[in-house]
């Protein structure tokens, strides 16, 4: 029997492979066989990452979240201590957030750690 070549699921195959590598550069983009290589470790690479983003948002917001607490005179960890001792439960997003947009209300979070941490 001979094989198939041109078939209609072998180019649909291969159409959507390079599909997906549509905008990558020289023959990744091109060639089927250097397309296909890129394309299972972008996607590889694509999952990962997704999972990595987490991490790096939360520490972009502790770091905003330092820089406007060392303006006050606390660092980072007095000041999750200080809101700990208070039981005061915002999270690290809603905290950067309040940092940035809205000063007088973070001013106001701020004292309130530093009144729990000197009792």
């Amino acid at each position: 029997m001979s094989r198939a070549i041109d078939g209609i699921k072998r180019n649909n195959r291969r159409a959507k492979i390079l599909k997906l590598a549509k905008g990558f550069s020289g023959r990744r983009g091109t060639n089927y066989k250097a397309a296909k290589d890129a394309v299972v470790k972008a996607l590889t690479h694509a999952y990962v990452d997704r999972r990595d983003r987490k991490g790096d948002m939360r520490a972009l917001w502790i770091s905003r979240i330092n820089a406007a607490v060392r303006s006050e005179g606390l660092n980072y960890s007095r000041f999750i201590e200080g809101l700990t001792k208070a039981g005061v439960t915002i999270n690290r997003k809603a905290l950067s957030n309040m940092a940035i947009e809205d000063p007088k209300a973070f001013k106001a979070v701020i004292d309130t750690a530093k009144k729990a941490l000197e009792a």
